[in-house]
């Protein structure tokens, strides 16, 4: 049978896709990750179905139990906070499943950056203001950071910064991207988005770690540096423009 990837979306239960949803309700086994997945989804999965939850769970014990759903012939729902394509670690389970001869399928999600984007009420690209958004982290307890892959490096660009699993460390944040964005470049930082106790936080690069630490945010958050957070002033898309020559092609 296959094993489907499952981007369940930032934190609220209906950011789920209905691909996704469709899914999760005819898979008689589901693995979700317990601190990060609305227990709310589960209520989606078929009557009787195996539910594992992988938070304590290595990634060897994680590959036996998809190994063990193929062999006993069942599809697999395996739910992953936000979109599978960045910080998701599929990677590995992917190449242990291509080891084991185990088929599967990647089924996207909402990015809990464009979540936060949102709560917001942003675009993250606005028209001669910026036009790049970089999604990255940095390096502390978890896997070191690629060399150039630095904030010092990436923040040369000027370009949006949306840093993940950070939240912790805001004042390195603020440290290394100060020299590149200003004190006064606006920042903002949205915890758990799309969720009941969703906290939006707004400020600037100078303001908002006293912010960070005063709402005790540290984890399930996204921190977001960028002119374009603060844009007023701005051309308007050349999409939709009454100047723009509809009928060229």
């Amino acid at each position: 049978m296959t094993v489907y990837f499952i981007g369940a979306g930032p934190g609220a239960a209906d950011l789920i896709t209905v691909r996704g949803a469709r899914i999760l309700a005819a898979s008689p086994v589901c693995l979700y990750a317990g601190s990060l997945v609305p227990v709310e989804l589960l209520a989606e999965c078929p009557e009787g179905a195996r539910l594992i939850d992988t938070a304590n769970l290595d990634i060897d014990r994680i590959t036996a139990e998809l190994v063990r759903a193929h062999a006993d012939g069942d599809d697999v729902a395996r739910l992953h906070s936000g979109d599978p394509s960045v910080f998701s670690a599929v990677n590995e389970q992917m190449k242990r499943l291509d080891e084991a001869g185990v088929p599967y399928e990647v089924v996207p999600g909402v990015p809990a950056f464009a979540a936060a984007a949102a709560a917001l009420k942003r675009e993250l690209t606005v028209p001669t203001v910026g036009q790049t958004v970089i999604l990255t982290r940095i390096a502390q307890r978890a896997t070191a950071m690629p060399a150039g892959e630095d904030l010092a490096t990436l923040g040369r660009s000027g370009a949006l910064i949306v840093l993940h699993l950070a939240a912790r460390y805001v004042d390195r944040v603020v440290d290394e991207l100060l020299p590149h964005y200003g004190a006064d470049c606006p920042t903002a930082v949205v915890a758990m988005a799309s969720r009941p106790d969703e906290i939006i936080l707004r400020g600037t690069l100078d303001s908002i770690a006293e912010q960070v630490k005063a709402a005790g945010v540290i984890r399930t958050a996204v921190i977001m540096v960028g002119r374009t957070l603060g844009a007023e002033q701005f051309r308007d898309s050349h999409l939709y423009s009454p100047e723009r020559d509809r009928h060229v092609c």
